[in-house]
């Protein structure tokens, strides 16, 4: 399927305030209570609350700038340790998922920090009941090679994102749901590069990109 900028940034726009209104809503609600509420212990679970719906909207904000916009004030590489503090943000409140990091790179290119944000968003959003999600990179004859690894008692990976990562989706219209996956597609093509997906029925969810390093 032949999709221009426009309809890209539609698909993305509807991603981002799909996972962006649970939290700003509990920001929303918490307010409204907080502005009843007279009893003291109650006031101070209302701003609990709303601390933690401000933080889980200042980390989405965080994840996607890097995975989706243009990240002003990095260079044509991007610093790892804000890539790792993004995921982590990310996922920071659930806790039944683990992270293993193994990228030894100071800094990766735009794109690749790019398909590597979104390769963790897509595999962790897999794991519905939690588990490992493990992230590695490095670079090696010019090229970048990612690997993102989820395993947990239950792996759901859509058999949209599936195709869309693969470029297999032909006259299929994509939905918002893909934007990061058709967004991964997209870079990896520009880079010259390719997706490697672990079968449907494997024990655990297994991601191998290469991706052309300048």
């Amino acid at each position: 399927m032949t999709m221009t900028s426009v309809d890209f940034a539609s698909l993305l726009c509807s991603r981002l305030c799909h996972d962006l209104l649970s939290p700003v809503g509990a920001l929303n609600n918490g307010l409204e209570l907080l502005a009843d509420e007279h009893d003291p212990e109650m006031r101070a679970r209302c701003l609990e609350l709303l601390n933690e719906s401000a933080r889980a909207s200042a980390n989405k904000l965080k994840f996607f700038r890097l995975a989706f916009g243009a990240a002003g004030g990095f260079g044509e590489k991007v610093d790892t340790r804000e890539t790792r503090s993004a995921i982590e943000g990310l996922f920071g409140d659930n806790a039944k998922l683990t992270i293993g990091w193994m990228v030894e790179e100071a800094t990766l290119p735009k794109p690749a920090t790019k398909v590597l944000l979104n390769l963790a968003l897509i595999a962790g959003d897999a794991l519905v009941r939690g588990g490992q999600l493990d992230i590695g990179a490095e670079e090696n004859a010019g090229n970048i090679e990612i690997v993102v690894r989820a395993e947990g008692p239950r792996l759901v990976l859509d058999q949209e994102l599936r195709t869309t990562l693969l470029g297999e989706q032909g006259d299929t219209a994509i939905t918002p749901r893909a934007a990061a996956a058709y967004l991964i597609h997209s870079l990896v093509s520009e880079g010259s590069g390719s997706v490697q997906i672990s079968e449907p029925d494997a024990p655990v969810l297994l991601f191998g990109v290469t991706i052309r390093a300048g």
